[in-house]
Formats: structure tokens, sequence, C-alpha cells
């Protein structure tokens, strides 16, 4: 789903109706960077590729920061291993340096690399979590409660470690 943006289930983008929705993955083993922005539930940019899968997918008009990429103007630097020869970048630029450029441009933060004095210092950015349970199902503190009663009701734990002569158990107090 996510190697083709466009593809994200409709009840999510249905979620963002009203609002902006961007979609933004990177898996820097594999040089892969995909990325989508829908407006008020339309998708209006998405774009998937990687060098050795090419262009995954390809909707939309680029965004104002992709046209230096586009243009040549960020090809990829690549470094040979030693005693290999260089070979041509399948990707007239590196994904991941779009991936970067994107992430600043869409989110003002970056994962990666030198941050400009107007990035916003994601680690500084509190996340809320919430425990989702259902609503028919066990109250939670009886679920809490069976694997204690079950830990209570278990024999204490018992140690043992390989005999150097055969290899056999030998019990032991503790760890």
């Amino acid at each position: 789903m996510i190697d083709v943006p466009s593809q994200l289930p409709e009840h999510l983008v249905a979620a963002s109706i009203g609002r902006r929705l961007v979609l933004h993955a990177m898996h820097s083993v594999v040089d892969w960077l995909a990325f989508a922005v829908w407006e008020d539930g339309h998708l209006v940019r998405s774009l998937s590729l990687s060098p050795d899968s090419g262009i995954i997918e390809n909707t939309g008009e680029p965004l104002p920061f992709e046209l230096p990429y586009w243009a040549g103007d960020r090809p990829a630097e690549i470094v040979p291993w030693p005693g290999e020869e260089e070979e041509p970048y399948a990707l007239p630029f590196h994904p991941l340096e779009l991936g970067e450029d994107a992430l600043r441009a869409l989110c003002g933060f970056i994962q990666e690399g030198r941050p400009q004095p107007d990035d916003v210092d994601a680690d500084a950015i509190e996340l809320y979590g919430f425990n989702v349970r259902d609503l028919h199902g066990p109250d939670p503190a009886e679920q809490e409660a069976e694997p204690r009663s079950a830990a209570e009701a278990m024999d204490p734990p018992r140690f043992y470690t390989l005999s150097p002569d055969d290899g056999s158990l030998i019990e032991r107090d503790g760890l």
C-alpha cells in the first residue's frame, strides 16, 4: 500500500476531509521514497521511487521543492565501493535527499541532515498516546488481573546452569 501511496485506504483519506493529509515514507537500505499529499480528500501529488524499482508511482504535478531534482540540479552523488568502478545511479537524483526536502516542505522538520534555523525541532514535539480497547470486551482491570493471578499461582522460578563436566543441568540459587 505505501509503495503506491494513492492506494491509501479510503477510510484514512476520508478522516482528513477538510484538512491536508500527508503520507511520507523512506527506507534508507534500498534508497526508497514515497510521499503523497491530499487536500480535502483529493489526491494532489503522489510519488514513489527507488533505484531498483524505478518510478513506482508519479501522480500529479511536481511540488515546488521537487523542481530542482527533476531539472537535474540535484544529481545523486554516489561514492563507489573501494576497488569497484562507479556505475551511473539509476535515478537522476537520490530519493532520500528529495525525501528530506519533502519532509521539510510538507511537515516543517527533517530526520537526517543539517537542520535549518526555521526547522521545527521534532524531538521537542509532545505526542499523546491512547489506549484503544473493545467496548464490548472484558474490563481492563479484569484483563490486567488475569496474568497477575496466573503469575501468583506459579511456583518460584528455578535457575539452572550447565555442568562443565558433562553438560547436565545443575540447579542454582538466583541469577
